[in-house]
């Protein structure tokens, strides 16, 4: 059967990099919610010389959908890879949606797909560095370790007063915990799940940010390279990873 590599926000600037890599020898299947984009970041992977691309509109926060992608990476091989890197950022929406993408949708994600998990799956889930701004220990942590409990989207905002930025450091938070959290499961089944912690990355989300948020700008000038990272070398890791 074909090793198939399941990228989240695959028609994103991160994961189309990502997806461009992985499926230069084995399958790649997207998902995001934005058809046109998917439809043609399929395009150009193929264009790439990617020989076997797969995509499926998926909204992360609806179970149904994250378990017909779980049933359709089953159909197409073996899971070699669940790469997720869907979510938002602080500008893209409020805190309650912001929480329920990056935080419950990680939940159902995983949870659909430590089922397809076997030896030598990896699933690398994106974080931040917003993540590692905020302590580890607090009133809200038990909340972040359990994403698919009840009230766990409005506990979120509740706790940062429905700021946008607050939600969005505790949800990459919150991923960071999880991955944590599940290692043995997915130990178990003979696989690796981390997480990875991209600063500023030179993508359209990146840039949407850094527009309409001043500070984006010291946190680049405190930077040692001097400039955004590029999507290219994100997908290096992860294909290292």
């Amino acid at each position: 059967m074909s090793d198939v590599h399941v990228v989240t926000g695959g028609a994103g600037g991160m994961g189309g990099a990502i997806a461009e890599i992985l499926g230069q020898d084995d399958t790649v299947l997207l998902a995001d919610v934005d058809e046109a984009a998917l439809e043609a970041t399929a395009t150009d992977l193929q264009d790439a010389g990617a020989t076997d691309v797969h995509w499926q509109v998926t909204d992360i926060t609806d179970r149904e959908a994250v378990d017909a992608l779980a049933d359709e990476a089953a159909a197409l091989g073996s899971l070699a890879s669940l790469v997720h890197t869907a979510g938002l950022s602080p500008t893209m929406a409020d805190a309650e949606r912001i929480a329920d993408v990056n935080l419950v949708g990680t939940g159902h994600l995983l949870d659909a797909f430590i089922d397809l998990a076997e030896e030598g799956t990896v699933a690398v889930c994106f974080a931040s560095m917003a993540g590692y701004n905020i302590p580890r220990n607090g009133g809200y942590t038990s909340v972040l370790r359990d994403p698919l409990a009840d009230g766990v989207v409005e506990n979120v905002a509740r706790t940062v007063g429905g700021n946008s930025g607050g939600a969005y450091a505790l949800s990459k938070l919150g991923v960071q915990l999880l991955v944590e959290d599940q290692a043995e499961a997915w130990a178990d089944q003979g696989a690796r799940i981390v997480s990875l912690s991209p600063g500023i990355i030179d993508t359209p989300m990146g840039h949407q940010e850094a527009e309409q948020q001043p500070q984006m700008a010291t946190m680049l000038e405190r930077t040692p390279l001097g400039r955004q990272g590029k999507p290219e070398e994100i997908a290096s890791a992860v294909a290292f990873l």
